[in-house]
């Protein structure tokens, strides 16, 4: 990459139930939050993106921007990683000099569900699925999840490794909505919502917004937070000729990604200090380790057990709890976590001499961000 581009600004709203506020007002609360922490006026963006938000026009009334550039992309949470990547474009081409990320959701208030005829976030091509009872995005992700178990032996224990972790470190986070800790006991007497996942593998639909300010590398050095740099990032996707949910776990367009990822960013999976994984499932968490190349193929469950996630461990993922345990905000705030990791800003839960953070988001479109303190 010829020119540097950094994150300078992250913020965010409360999470949880907010009923008293729509997704515009959420987004506009939290971009408030970001220009606020790097200390830009809002006249300085000249690039938006947003995601979620029904109407980019309506929200730039609502936020008095005339951008020269804007755009709205879906409700997916696959659009966190393309989103970013954008931004980045955008400021690499000269086409914006200061580009808002801005996701607004109040899917908890107005009663959204993933999945079924009503399901207005997803692609509408899963209907083909609903005669056999996949009617929903956690059904996909439980065949998928029971297919790891019988072909490497991954158990039930594993998974739930992955959503006692997340919750240790959601009770580090004051901003985490599910803050209580439990026991693997626990997690076993939970309700399958799907069997083999239990309520505890499954991530929280809330209300919120996140937003992110980013810009190019020479100008962030002059505002007031120090600049977490996009060392480098990936993006592949699975969408043609092949099958859903996909024979390889999608570890395929995870290696390319990965691949590009890390040579744009110059650096190895052994440099890395902490991991950003997209989880609306607990299993989504083991196929990106191995996708990604932190293990072997079928070796992610054995992995997860002997404790690598964890705070202090080799690999701290998802330290503010992630959408097990913080809230589903669609890899939004996993990023803004990212970025706060890198400041040294996260208090209790802060990953020590943390350098550089790698967020992956495993999907049909997969996306792969490594962030560091330095620039490539």
């Amino acid at each position: 990459m010829n020119q540097s581009v950094a994150v300078v600004g992250v913020g965010n709203t409360r999470y949880g139930k907010l009923p008293q506020y729509d997704s515009y007002e959420l987004g506009l609360w939290a971009l408030t939050e970001a220009l606020a922490d790097c200390g830009l006026a809002f006249e300085a963006i000249d690039g938006l993106i947003v995601n979620r938000i029904p109407d980019y026009q309506r929200f730039c009334e609502i936020a008095g921007l005339n951008p020269c550039y804007v755009s709205i992309t879906p409700g997916q949470g696959r659009f966190s990683g393309i989103c970013i990547e954008t931004a980045a474009a955008l400021i690499r081409d000269g086409i914006a000099t200061t580009v808002a990320l801005v996701y607004g959701n109040n899917g908890r208030s107005v009663g959204d569900r993933y999945g079924g005829a009503g399901d207005t976030y997803g692609s509408g091509g899963g209907g083909l699925w609903f005669a056999y009872g996949m009617t929903s995005p956690g059904g996909f992700h439980a065949l998928m999840a029971r297919r790891h178990m019988e072909l490497y032996g991954t158990t039930a224990e594993e998974l739930g490794t992955v959503s006692k972790t997340f919750r240790d470190h959601a009770a580090l986070n004051p901003a985490a909505v599910m803050r209580t800790p439990f026991t693997l006991a626990d997690y076993h007497a939970s309700r399958y919502i799907c069997e083999p996942l239990h309520l505890l593998d499954y991530c929280l639909i809330n209300d919120g917004g996140v937003a992110l300010i980013l810009t190019a590398g020479e100008r962030a050095r002059d505002l007031i937070q120090p600049p977490v740099y996009l060392r480098g990032y990936g993006m592949a996707t699975a969408l043609a000729g092949s099958s859903f949910p996909p024979d390889d776990f999608w570890r395929a367009p995870m290696r390319k990604a990965a691949d590009k990822s890390f040579a744009d960013a110059g650096v190895s999976h052994a440099e890395i200090s902490a991991l950003m994984i997209y989880d609306n499932f607990t299993p989504t968490v083991l196929f990106a380790l191995e996708g990604f190349g932190y293990c072997g193929e079928g070796e992610s469950g054995a992995f997860v057990a002997k404790g690598h996630l964890a705070l202090g461990a080799r690999y701290p993922t998802n330290t503010s709890g992630g959408h097990l345990s913080e809230s589903y905000m669609q890899g939004w705030a996993l990023n803004a976590e990212a970025v706060r990791q890198i400041r040294g800003a996260c208090g209790e839960r802060q990953v020590k001499e943390c350098a550089l953070v790698h967020y992956m988001a495993t999907a049909p479109v997969v996306t792969s961000i490594i962030y560091g303190k330095d620039p490539a």
